[in-house]
């Protein structure tokens, strides 16, 4: 089996101990796990689209109730909602620890699309008026925003870094982290995908599938050495621009174990569309399976996140001893993950 990360990582160990999720279901895991039980489409909400007649149908993070206390804290109180989802999933997959205990934690933040709310906000102010356009706004459009606020609010001086690319980017976070920590520069790692909706997302991906209902929110791990749920393997990423979709998914799922007993966490938000190639991949599976998208709509790269916390939340639980991760992303490459239990 192919492994994206180190060798060592079979005997040195490397383990999800901890969990969080934000979605259109709510602001934890427990929402965010009723939901995916259920297995039932959340309703959409309409966003208006300037100078259209017809809106697009998305689902958004309802409101928190009540309102999360770490908002109030000096660095988050203007912050775009992908910093807030960021937090907060970090924040529950962190549990109660004291202070100094969160000073060495690495963070790593995968995001897709990124901070739009606040880069439409600022190009619209400096193209109406660059004059009143406000400055304070300009911070939030950069795609390391949300990771620098997660560090700043735990006191964190260890490293932290952003990665920018297709939902299976997820995984490449989880197995950059996993390389860290086997090399000795870290003993705990956030990994967070977090996503906000805009018009402009919403657009842009109508290009790639009509059928596709955006999405918002962020799922969190935290990487540690001290025993959890066990990250096995992730495979090689297969670009598809190299070896075209579906063979690059073909391969992927050649280099995930054959576990009919696994409950499999796909990328899948249908039978059709850019779904097409996935769904058919993994037609002959006949055990559990588990697919965020098609509940909580396309969350981007926090769709990828939804798909580990939900395959390490069934470990946990008991329901299972191993599940498998299926990621194929928009335009980029397909990749998967194996987790165990420990």
């Amino acid at each position: 089996m192919a492994h994206y990360f180190s060798e060592a990582i079979v005997s040195d160990r490397i383990f999800i101990r901890g969990i969080g999720a934000v979605s259109p279901a709510g602001w934890n895991m427990a929402a965010l796990r009723d939901a995916l039980a259920k297995n039932e489409p959340l309703a959409p909400q309409e966003l208006p689209r300037p100078a259209a007649e017809q809106a697009f149908r998305v689902l958004r993070v309802p409101p928190p109730n009540p309102r999360p206390g770490f908002l109030t804290h000096t660095r988050l109180r203007r912050t775009s909602p992908i910093t807030q989802f960021a937090v907060a999933a970090a924040v529950e997959a962190l549990g109660p620890r004291e202070p100094e205990s969160t000073r060495g934690i690495g963070v790593l933040v995968c995001v897709f699309s990124g901070c739009v709310n606040y880069t439409r906000r600022f190009y619209d102010e400096a193209l109406k008026d660059p004059a009143t356009a406000s400055p304070l706004v300009f911070p939030e459009t950069v795609f390391n925003a949300p990771a620098s606020h997660i560090s700043a609010y735990l006191g964190s001086t260890a490293i932290n870094y952003t990665l920018v690319g297709d939902s299976g980017t997820f995984l490449i976070g989880l197995a950059t982290a996993a390389n860290w920590m086997l090399e000795g520069k870290l003993d705990e790692c956030l990994v967070v995908g977090t996503e906000e909706v805009d018009w402009l997302t919403s657009d842009a991906v109508r290009l790639f599938d009509r059928s596709k209902v955006l999405s918002e929110g962020a799922g969190a791990v935290l990487l540690t050495r001290k025993g959890g749920v066990r990250l096995n393997a992730i495979t090689d990423e297969h670009l598809f621009p190299t070896t075209g979709k579906v063979e690059a998914l073909r391969r992927m799922k050649a280099e995930l174990p054959n576990v009919p007993t696994a409950v499999l966490a796909d990328s899948a938000s249908g039978s059709g569309g850019i779904s097409l190639e996935e769904s058919q991949l993994w037609s002959d599976w006949n055990g559990r399976r588990v697919s965020p998208k098609r509940v909580l709509g396309e969350g981007l790269m926090a769709s990828a996140a939804w798909q580990v916390v939900a395959a390490a939340d069934a470990i946990a639980n008991g329901s299972t001893r191993d599940a498998l991760v299926s990621i194929s992303g928009f335009h980029q490459h397909a990749i998967g993950a194996h987790f165990i239990a420990d």
